[in-house]
């Protein structure tokens, strides 16, 4: 056989198999051209071991290696990296002064493909970075700017604002707490309609902004959802607001949520009031709930706070009246805030956005200052999104013109714009950019993933190389509201061996793309809020491609958890146990030796695998099938111990050699999510 044509076989270069062959035992002369047909079986079969004994040789290496590491990391002695919030892969390998191949193999191992200049979060660089045997610290003054460009324009033209042209304006107010605790029922008690038989499982699941009228004066309210996978959508709300009420169920005291919304209260440095609601059933307990808000800091009035605490009930109207007396009264004290110039153009807060069957995107839009009238231009982020048509207040009554702390739903944008931009009617419409084409519901190519990556293998041999199992989602949702919410919830989704994958997202129905989609990524197919076409249906009952409808979000978000939960893989577990040298060989048998040795380190166990090692080079593995001390059968044996060992395996043991005893587990894993 000509040299060439089996080296190709090998897949290396001629000169690397000619440098290669002494070292393999086989020498056929520096300038040899063929080999004869004899050896050339042989030489691939002696190939074969050579890798073999590399790739064992490396996979001790890597064990090794990533238990030193591992301890280092935990006892607190290994060295620190100072990493920022978001950080490229070349940046991350120099700050870890490794080779940037070095990082991006661990990466993937970890089941993330980025490329150089992609950029990766602190939480995965600290994984990674852990990993590679570093302890990583977030970099101070690093931490994300939540105001955008289009919040900073807005109260930039708040702060610009001439005082002589300002005049009072209705308050605006965000409700806030736990999820059932009674929050849209108190709106629907305050504006006497009844919005909670809407909502699925009476859980809000989108912005609303309304207005009532109180002495003469107008109130503007904004209900933000409960559940905790609608914490940007609060966050928003409390952003577009003069002052709060945090409601607390009586009967149910504080929970996360009513946590969260303090601190986001707080942050904003919003006045509020709290509102402790179903003061109705017998098991209601207001200084319990006091008492547990004052453990938060909020002391109440009654108690020498300056915490104003109003106990009501929702279902039956009681104290309402005076929870909008406190209210009002707050307002008067924050009355040099509430001012706005209604004369100006008008500039607001996107509060809630979709794309309506009949009337294509529709966006409600609060007001912060200027009047709004039919005909304006609809500028977001400095891009024309076309023309108010239509304005309709909160109760479904048209309007011309819309003062500042009003909430309108417009018709005539081009474009679904997104929850929290800033709506602002330009000087010049001229000024605002083209909006561009929006990008293709369709999945590309490149969207598509592999649904479940497996450890590579080589052989029967596998290379303990464990990467990312992926669950992939299409999502389709009836508004913006709640696809934002839905992915914010996804986000928490932080698992170094399980994620999750949106390869699609879009408003509107599932349609047959979806399903095709969904059956080439092995995707699971979301329509919250929405529901197939019959087109759509068809087609997956014959793909067999099940289409998971949901109404309320955190029943989608528990069932996501649920899958992941069973495709976590068991965590494998390298324990060193000890070493034997090998003094006599007693037998060989068809699938493995009986060997005698000493136990020079540690201890050998029966079910343990064995490294056989020669010259400090791993040259294959095998089990401990079966020990014996004396004559005796044993589980175990001891340093300064001799014995007999049964090994299993198709190494050809040689007196002299050492076997490496360790031992491999696998342990389940659990899966912990936020919320779940």
């Amino acid at each position: 056989m000509n040299i060439s044509h089996l080296a190709r076989k090998l897949r290396i270069s001629t000169d690397e198999l000619r440098a290669k062959l002494p070292e393999l035992g086989f020498d056929i002369g520096e300038k040899a051209i063929k080999i004869p047909d004899r050896d050339a079986g042989r030489i691939m079969y002696a190939w074969r071991q050579h890798q073999k004994r590399q790739y064992l040789d490396k996979k001790r290496a890597d064990q090794r290696a990533r238990a030193e590491r591992k301890a280092k990391v935990q006892d607190g002695t290994a060295e620190k990296v100072y990493i920022p919030s978001a950080v490229s892969v070349r940046e991350f390998s120099e700050a870890l002064s490794l080779p940037i191949a070095k990082v991006m193999q661990e990466l993937m191992r970890a089941g993330i493909l980025a490329s150089l200049n992609e950029q990766i979060d602190f939480d995965t660089a600290a994984i990674i970075a852990e990993d590679l045997g570093f302890i990583a610290e977030r970099k101070e003054g690093t931490e994300e700017d939540v105001a955008d460009e289009g919040v900073d324009r807005l109260a930039e033209v708040l702060a610009a604002e001439d005082k002589k042209d300002l005049l009072d304006r209705p308050p605006v107010i965000v409700v806030m707490g736990h999820v059932d605790h009674g929050k849209t029922l108190l709106l629907d008690s305050i504006r006497s309609t009844n919005i909670v038989d809407t909502e699925s499982g009476g859980i809000t699941q989108h912005i609303g902004a309304y207005q009532v009228l109180r002495k003469g004066r107008d109130m503007t309210f904004i209900d933000t959802p409960g559940h905790e996978a609608f914490t940007v959508m609060r966050s928003r709300g409390a952003k577009v607001a003069d002052m709060a009420i945090l409601v607390v169920a009586a009967d149910d005291g504080v929970q996360p949520q009513t946590r969260e919304a303090i601190d986001i209260v707080k942050a904003a440095k919003l006045p509020f009031v709290v509102a402790i609601n179903k003061i109705d059933k017998p098991e209601a307990n207001l200084d319990k709930i006091r008492n547990q808000l004052s453990e938060l800091g909020l002391i109440s009035e009654e108690w020498g706070g300056d915490t104003v605490m109003v106990g009501v009930s929702a279902k039956t109207g009681e104290n309402i009246d005076q929870l909008l007396d406190m209210l009002l009264l707050v307002a008067d004290i924050e009355k040099a805030k509430i001012v706005a110039n209604p004369k100006r153009r008008a500039i607001g807060t996107i509060i809630e956005s979709h794309v309506d069957k009949g009337q294509g995107p529709v966006a409600t839009v609060l007001v912060q200052t200027g009047s709004l009238s039919t005909g304006d231009v609809l500028g977001v982020r400095g891009v024309n999104y076309g023309r108010v048509r239509a304005m309709k207040t909160w109760d479904g009554q048209d309007t011309k013109k819309a003062a500042p702390s009003t909430p309108v739903r417009i018709l005539g944008f081009k474009s679904a714009p997104s929850i929290g931009d800033i709506l602002e009617v330009p000087v010049k419409a001229k000024d605002l950019q083209k909006l561009k084409a929006q990008p293709s519901r369709k999945v590309g190519v490149q969207e598509m993933t592999v649904r479940k990556t497996k450890a590579v293998q080589d052989g029967e041999e596998d290379s303990g190389d464990e990467q990312k199992v992926i669950l992939n989602l299409i999502i389709r949702s009836d508004v913006l509201g709640s696809l934002e919410a839905l992915l914010g919830m996804i986000e928490k989704i932080d698992n170094p061996h399980v994620g999750v994958k949106v390869v699609s997202k879009g408003l509107g129905t599932i349609n047959e793309s979806d399903v095709l989609s969904a059956e080439a990524t092995d995707a699971m197919l979301i329509a919250f809020g929405v529901k197939p076409s019959s087109a759509a249906s068809r087609l997956a009952r014959d793909k067999n491609v099940d289409i998971h409808e949901y109404k309320v979000i955190y029943k989608l978000f528990e069932e996501v958890v649920e899958k992941l939960k069973i495709l976590i893989p068991a965590e494998k577990v390298y324990t060193e146990l000890g070493s034997v040298k090998v003094l006599a060989i007693f037998q060989k048998l068809v699938k493995g030796m009986v060997v005698g040795g000493a136990v020079s380190k540690g201890s050998v166990a029966v079910g343990a695998t064995a490294r056989v090692v020669r010259d400090d080079v791993v040259i294959a593995e095998g089990r401990i099938n079966s020990l014996q001390a004396g004559k005796v059968d044993v589980k175990d044996v001891l340093e300064g111990q001799q014995c007999g060992i049964g090994f299993t395996g198709k190494a050809k043991i040689e007196e002299g050699d050492v076997l490496e005893i360790y031992t491999e587990e696998e342990h389940a894993r659990t899966l912990e999510v936020p919320g779940a």
